[in-house]
């Protein structure tokens, strides 16, 4: 089977052909390099995607990688990082042995066709130019033998007519002679001229033309055979990865495999967890038994004997009266004044004021306001009511639930212990090469490193009184949290309320979703004291300490509940400064405590004192 002798008569198809099967080539490489394209588009597309939910570095995403689902999450975002990978590789493979080498043979291709049917073309004019000389040869052998013929019957006509002298007679002879010989010699001439292009259309047909066609035969079966084993490698391409893929998708499985839900609850326990103990049992209150009511809003002003309120705690003596806070002293909590203060009189003496200024007339409060401004009030108690939500961060983290906060104070340490032995290996450092610096003089001034070295003994110093001062935090946290057993003291006991209509329920305080604690408040007024903080800090009677002195600029009655009557000239304590509503808590014994105007008095705060 020979393109040479079966399709001898086939050149310009052969040619339309083997153009077709370049374009086939052409065609398959371009169609490898979109597929390139698209891997690589799709590479870029995994690794924006793995990249888009990456957690960002210093953010809270990045402390929800604790737990194993978000870690398995993580890893896989990772593997499809080495998933993406490899449809790159794939594309650099494809590119680089399919895409170029094929774009080099197919030049080379179009070289030799164009090489191979140019030597046929030169074959084919090469026998037209033989063909046409036989046909001109053959054109005059004709014309000289018809030449020849008349002449003959010319110089016959001539030899036969009497008339005609001899001399015509002879100039015709010879004339038929010349026109004889002509006709000999075309007739050798065309005879030669047809032997050899009899020669040259056999090895035209036979021997050019077979060879020919029989290279580009065989050049188009090596296209054929370079476009098969390009497919080969384009499906070789894509089986090496499949094993890095396999790998890929097996360490999907494995982090998968590899989620703990016990871990992630217990993380979850160790994120949230307080440190307090939940509420006691709730003493059943029997109001079959007449109960003394406060005739109003303000009868704690009355005698002791009147209006006494019962505050039942678990274990708790209940016919006691505030058992946790004198009178005096809840009356001055209970009853801060909310509307703006007089005006200071228009001269210092009491003559300018007969009557003395009077305490601002305010709408009565309920008790359970009072209450919880007594407890937000003092930064000593810990207790749900300094857990606020919003604003600066305590640097003791005094504003978080003990378990946190005993979580933050440890991190903090950890922190600081390790700023402080890489300050000192930085020190160990400096002092190894001021040593050298003292044996090799040449290599530098030990004086130079003095300065660092000083520098870097007060950093140390600076960050273990840090550190020791986080350290005492975290031990006093440690000493506060209650042991498992012991739940006697932390449960949260009830108390009576005075009267339905002042205090009508207790409510809880809440969580809110962020960690953070809030009050819930409805509409009536509601008492929220948790029974341990009460314990803990009112049972002992503690006053708030004094944070400077003040002197009085005018007299002032006191006349409402809240509020203290003062002398001019008379020196008090200072309990808490003015808030900006113009009211300054002043304490005159342990047993009288009030608000007086801060326009009536001048403050001297002691520094030390309030910072303590």
């Amino acid at each position: 089977m020979s393109w040479g002798t079966e399709l001898w008569d086939q050149f310009d198809n052969l040619e339309k052909h083997t153009q077709w099967g370049i374009d086939i080539l052409e065609k398959y490489i371009k169609f490898v390099k979109e597929r390139t394209e698209i891997e690589l588009s799709y590479a870029k597309q995994l690794r924006n995607l793995a990249k888009k939910y990456q957690p960002k570095k210093n953010s809270k995403e990045e402390e929800e990688y604790r737990y194993t689902a978000c870690k398995a999450f993580l890893s896989t975002l990772n593997e499809m990082n080495d998933y993406a990978g490899q449809h790159e590789v794939i594309s650099e493979n494809m590119t680089s042995h399919i895409t170029v080498e094929l774009a080099r043979y197919v030049q080379e291709l179009k070289q030799e066709r164009k090489s191979y049917f140019h030597e046929g073309r030169k074959a084919q004019q090469h026998i037209e130019i033989c063909w046409k000389q036989l046909e001109s040869s053959k054109r005059r052998f004709e014309r000289d033998c018809k030449e020849a013929d008349r002449a003959q019957q010319y110089f016959e006509k001539m030899d036969a007519d009497i008339n005609v002298t001899k001399a015509d007679v002879e100039k015709a002879r010879q004339q038929a002679q010349v026109r004889h010989q002509m006709a000999e010699d075309s007739r050798a001439d065309y005879s030669s001229i047809l032997q050899k292009f009899n020669r040259e259309q056999h090895e035209y047909y036979h021997t050019h033309i077979p060879n020919i066609f029989q290279k580009i035969q065989e050049m188009e079966e090596r296209r054929i055979v370079r476009i098969g084993e390009s497919m080969k490698t384009y499906a070789e391409v894509d089986r090496q990865v499949i094993p890095i893929i396999g790998k890929c998708l097996d360490e999907i499985v494995k982090a998968a495999e590899s989620i703990d839900q016990k871990n992630d609850s217990q993380l979850v326990i160790e994120a949230y967890k307080s440190g307090f103990e939940p509420p006691g049992d709730v003493e059943f209150e029997d109001y079959t038994q007449p109960m003394k009511r406060t005739v109003s809003d303000n009868s704690l002003s009355n005698s002791r004997g009147e209006g006494k309120a019962e505050l039942k705690f678990g274990g708790k003596s209940k016919g006691k009266l505030w058992p946790f806070i004198k009178k005096n002293k809840l009356m001055s909590l209970l009853t801060s004044p909310h509307q703006p203060p007089p005006p200071p009189p228009a001269s210092s003496s009491p003559s300018a004021v007969p009557n003395g200024p009077q305490s601002p007339k305010q709408q009565k409060e309920p008790l359970s306001h009072r209450f919880n401004e007594f407890m937000t009030s003092k930064p000593k108690m810990h207790c749900f009511r300094s857990l606020k939500r919003g604003g600066a961060t305590p640097e003791d983290f005094s504003n978080l639930p003990p378990e946190q906060r005993r979580k933050k104070l440890q991190q903090k340490v950890d922190e600081l212990n390790k700023e402080i032995q890489k300050e000192m290996d930085q020190r160990d450092a400096i002092t190894k090469m001021k040593d050298v610096y003292l044996k090799n003089p040449q290599m530098g001034d030990p004086a130079s490193l003095d300065h660092k070295l000083t520098e870097v003994s007060q950093n140390i110093e600076k960050l273990r009184l840090e550190a020791q001062k986080f350290e005492a935090w975290l031990a006093e946290v440690e000493g506060r949290l209650p042991a498992r057993g012991d739940q006697a003291r932390r449960q949260s006991g009830l108390y009576d309320a005075q009267d339905p209509a002042t205090v009508p329920n207790c409510a809880q305080d809440r969580e809110s979703p962020d960690g953070s604690y809030t009050e819930e408040q409805s509409q009536e007024s509601e008492v929220k004291v948790l029974a341990a903080d009460f314990d803990d800090e009112f049972d002992d009677e503690e006053p708030l300490p004094a944070i400077g002195t003040c002197k009085a600029l005018y007299t002032f009655e006191g006349q409402n509940e809240g509020t203290i009557s003062v002398v001019e000239g008379e020196t008090l304590y200072v309990i808490e400064e003015d808030k900006g509503d113009g009211w300054t808590r002043i304490r005159r014994s342990e047993e009288e405590e009030g608000y007086v105007p801060t326009s009536y008095v001048e403050v001297y705060l002691d520094k030390n004192a309030k910072d303590s």
